[in-house]
């Protein structure tokens, strides 16, 4: 293959590679400065709900929110739960019970988070095969080298570590606690030019993050802040 056929092959190549490499802003304490300090968990389809009715043991239950976002319970049929806070679809159930009893008290508990998607955090591209998530529900269906249905948690592609994941938002999360939480990256990520979409002032934005900073050379000033509704990509290196 002659010098001109090599450059005209490698040349769109590193192209992409700059683009890629420098096409976004580094997120920086800047951006951190939105951190919302009233957030309030949101129920969503999917989460455990225990219903207390002081005084009414008989019709205290528990529900899982359906994918319409709606739950069922003794005395009241089709409530909305999904995209209400825990206070605001007690006060919902209040109301409705106060139909069949007097100055009905409820308090709602919530487990088996999941939340709604709008403040989950996604993360795809090239993560740890064996990435675990405590508290949200990240395994997934994997697609093996092959074309098969593996279990490895994710979605895999020719670089073996190729996933996608859901997670529910916690107050005062970092990157690091994310990478926690999904098990790290994958054998050929490349961390550096992960990025995250994220809405300001209701755009998305692109924002640069240097996650093989932070675990490999334990940068501090790489450890970001996560917010509701982050979208996480990892790309595979260049080789």
């Amino acid at each position: 293959m002659s010098f001109l056929n090599i450059i005209k092959r490698v040349l769109p190549l590193l192209i992409v590679v700059l683009i890629t490499a420098c096409g976004y802003p580094q997120l920086s304490e800047e951006e951190d400065a939105v951190i919302p300090t009233d957030y309030t968990y949101i129920i969503g389809p999917g989460d455990s709900i225990s219903i207390f009715v002081w005084g009414n043991p008989d019709i205290s239950t528990t529900a899982t929110v359906r994918p319409d976002g709606k739950i069922t319970i003794p005395l009241a049929e089709d409530l909305l739960a999904s995209g209400k806070t825990p206070s605001q679809l007690a006060r919902v159930m209040e109301k409705e019970l106060s139909k069949y009893v007097r100055d009905p008290q409820v308090v709602i508990m919530v487990s088996g988070f999941e939340g709604v998607y709008s403040q989950q955090i996604r993360i795809i591209g090239q993560l740890s095969g064996g990435g675990g998530s405590s508290g949200g529900f990240g395994g997934g269906i994997g697609l093996s080298s092959g074309g098969g249905i593996g279990s490895s948690g994710g979605f895999s592609g020719g670089g073996g570590g190729f996933s996608a994941k859901a997670l529910p938002y916690k107050k005062d999360m970092t990157l690091l606690d994310l990478m926690i939480q999904v098990g790290g990256l994958g054998q050929y990520a490349d961390g550096n030019r992960a990025s995250i979409i994220r809405k300001i002032d209701g755009e998305s934005q692109h924002f640069g993050i240097r996650i093989n900073d932070l675990i490999d050379d334990a940068d501090l000033s790489a450890n970001v802040k996560i917010l509701p509704g982050d979208i996480i990509i990892i790309p595979e290196a260049f080789f």
